[in-house]
Formats: structure tokens, C-alpha cells, sequence
């Protein structure tokens, strides 16, 4: 990895920690639209190839930081989030008075609320921007962000996510509201992919021409974005991770976190998350959460289409 280079102080200076699928787009991103980018990830083929595209690489996040007017933090969880601020080489210890931490993760609100307290009292600012739209909106510099914090941090960011997104919620002045949004979209998302992995598979089971279902459902009052996305992955019986099926045992537990601590009935989110530890159980949890329908399949005895399928 080369060195860091000296920041020539004529662009808003940009680190992202995390360049999997999401973070290299989000960096690849910010770094056409003329921020000086700096890349890290705990893998070192990320960050080189980032670097091939003509990025900076760091070997630490602490380093990745530095100089960074706007950190971008592009993880799994709020766990990861912390390690990120606060562990071994954080950020938060590196970072410039006034800089602006944006944290893309999703995680229980009042963990967002914590991160954004302890990084605030460093004289630091904390936007919790969780993220929607997949790799290749990333990549196009086309995210939908659910953000959250004080005005301060947005002004921060702006040129940040001018860069990545579409389109940038605005959802209040404080932390947390950010991921309360967001985890109510993935209740939505992570039911409606269980639904439509019911649905595909029932119809296999009923020996129904799957593509012509496809054809007819997205045309009808029962399609969803999730059936649209997600089933033709099953048509072509490639199950490549695009999200993961460990995606949603996490974010429908925060779920399931969040009701339970309100006293609130989510049976629907709780079905769907039992699916998603079934499907874990069974060896398919790194592979694409379309794998239930390979799990209500093993369960049925329905047949679905293979990967050799003829196109």
C-alpha cells in the first residue's frame, strides 16, 4: 500500500472506513465528485483497490482520519461503530476538532444516541446517516440517507453527501432518529423478502411457470420492490450475496429489541425473523437472504430453478 499522500488542502478532505461493496462506491463516489478521499478497510485487497482507482490508502483508521474534514464510516452494526471511534486505532482520538463523523450502519437507536454522545463531548460532530439502495446506487453516487443530528454536522457533511446520495432525509436534530428510521424500513424489507420467498416457492410447488408468476405478479396488486429485486435471483438459481440472509437476523432483532422494549406487538417482523435463523441454521446465512426460498423449498419438497437453468 503506498503512503498516505499530503493533502493539498484545495478539497474537502474525506476518509471511509469500510470499502466492501457499499464503502468503495460511497468512496469511489466522493472522490469523482473532487473530495481527496481516504480509504480503509480491515482487508487489505479493499483498500488497494480503491488505490488502483486512484484513491489514498491508510493502514489504520486512526491514519485514515487524520486530516479528514468528513469521516464516513461504512460498517456492519453499532459494535463495529464503536471499534471504529473508540478501539484499537480509532477515530475518534485522530479526528480534527470540528470534523464530522458520519456513521452508515444500522443499528438500535439508542445506541446511535450513545455513539453520538461520546463523540460530541470529544468537540467532534456525529450525523447518524443510515443507508438504503445497494452496491450499485452506492457506486452511482445515488443512496437514499435516513439522517439525523445537529445542524452543525449536517453543514459538515454536505459536500459528503452531495456525493453519495440521491437523496438525503433530513429526520431531526439528534441522533437516533436517523436509525429509528431505518429500522422500520428493514422491518418492511425483511418481510417482504420473506413474503415473496413464500410466494415464488408456493407457486413452484403448485408447478406454475415460474418466469410467467414473475411476469404476471409485478403487474398486479401484489407486487412489492422485494418481490421485483429478489426473485429473480431464484428464477436464475444464483443465490450470489448481494444482502445476506445475516443481514436480516440482525436488523429484524433490533426489531424485535425495539418492540419489546416499547411493549409492542410485532408478530409479523418476529415470523420473519425465525425464517432468517432457520435459514442461518441450515449453512445459507452468508448466502443472499432470496435464500429462503431455497429454505421453504427443503421444507416443502417444491423444486426450484438451478444455477444451469438454460437463460
Amino acid at each position: 500500500m503506498p503512503p498516505l499522500a499530503e493533502n493539498s488542502g484545495s478539497a474537502v478532505a474525506a476518509a471511509v472506513i469500510g470499502l466492501g461493496s457499499m464503502g468503495l462506491g460511497m468512496a469511489r463516489s466522493m472522490k469523482r465528485a473532487g473530495l481527496d478521499v481516504v480509504g480503509y478497510d480491515i482487508t487489505p485487497a479493499a483498500v488497494d483497490r480503491f488505490v488502483a482507482d486512484g484513491g489514498r490508502g491508510a493502514a489504520t483508521p486512526a491514519a485514515a482520519a487524520k486530516d479528514a474534514d468528513i469521516v464516513v464510516s461504512v460498517v456492519v452494526n453499532g459494535a463495529q461503530t464503536e471499534a471504529v471511534l473508540f478501539g484499537a486505532e480509532g477515530v475518534a482520538c485522530a479526528m480534527k476538532p470540528g470534523a464530522v463523523f458520519i456513521s452508515s450502519a444500522t443499528m438500535d437507536p439508542a445506541v446511535a444516541r450513545d455513539l453520538a454522545q461520546r463523540t460530541e463531548a470529544l468537540g467532534l460532530h456525529y450525523l447518524d446517516a443510515p443507508i438504503s439502495g445497494g452496491a450499485a446506487k452506492a457506486a452511482r453516487g445515488e443512496l437514499t440517507i435516513m439522517a439525523s443530528g445537529s445542524r452543525q454536522a449536517f453543514d459538515t457533511a454536505r459536500p459528503g453527501l452531495d456525493a453519495m446520495a440521491g437523496k438525503v432525509y433530513e429526520l431531526g436534530d439528534e441522533a437516533g432518529k436517523g436509525a429509528a428510521f431505518k429500522m422500520i424500513n428493514q422491518l418492511l424489507a425483511g418481510v417482504h423478502i420473506a413474503a415473496a420467498c413464500e410466494a415464488i416457492t408456493l407457486a413452484a410447488k403448485q408447478g406454475l411457470d415460474l418466469d410467467k408468476v414473475y411476469e404476471v405478479i409485478t403487474a398486479s396488486a401484489g407486487n412489492s420492490w422485494m418481490f421485483e429485486n429478489r426473485v429473480p435471483h431464484v428464477l436464475a438459481g444464483d443465490y450470489t450475496p448481494l444482502s445476506s440472509i445475516e443481514i436480516f437476523v440482525k436488523d429484524l432483532g433490533i426489531v424485535q429489541d425495539m418492540a419489546r422494549s416499547e411493549r409492542y406487538p410485532a408478530p409479523l417482523a418476529a415470523a420473519a425473523l425465525q425464517m432468517y435463523l432457520a435459514a442461518s441454521g441450515a449453512g445459507m446465512g452468508r448466502d443472499d437472504d432470496s435464500s429462503l426460498a431455497r429454505l421453504y423449498a427443503k421444507l416443502s419438497g417444491a423444486e426450484l430453478p438451478s444455477a444451469t437453468k438454460e437463460p
